[in-house]
């Protein structure tokens, strides 16, 4: 089963110019073809965004602005990981509960994910997630 340790922070190469900088993300930045992706904006300071778990999906978020905390989860080890700058991303493989939160103003969070949305691959009761990690 998904622990902790295989959880990246991972650089994004970066092209800086005076003019300003240039992330790039090509095939062998991250381990998957990506299918889709989304963003998280306007989100409240004191909301939070998550809370739950994929069975096949890997996802990649990037703080594209501001700021936010990502409290993972392996179903024994919790640990917090800050997103604030937009050339590191967070690779989160499957089986890892994933709570976003202390979004700053203006934040905005970049999701590149390895599959398209299937809602059976979800885990959203955290009591279902600790079920499904002591299988």
């Amino acid at each position: 089963m998904t622990n902790l340790n295989e959880i990246k922070l991972i650089d994004i190469p970066k092209i800086t110019d005076p003019r300003g900088n240039l992330a790039v993300i090509e095939k062998d930045t991250i381990p998957y073809a990506v299918k889709r992706v989304y963003y998280l904006y306007d989100v409240p300071s004191d909301a939070y965004r998550g809370g739950h778990a994929h069975k096949e999906q890997q996802e990649f978020l990037i703080a594209l602005s501001g700021s936010f905390e990502v409290v993972l989860d392996d179903g024994v080890n919790k640990k917090k990981v800050m997103l604030n700058k937009p050339d590191k991303g967070l690779l989160i493989p499957t089986g890892i509960w994933r709570e976003l939160e202390n979004f700053s103003s203006g934040a905005v969070c970049l999701v590149l994910a390895s599959d398209d949305f299937e809602e059976q691959d979800y885990i959203r009761n955290y009591k279902d997630f600790k079920a499904y990690k002591d299988l």
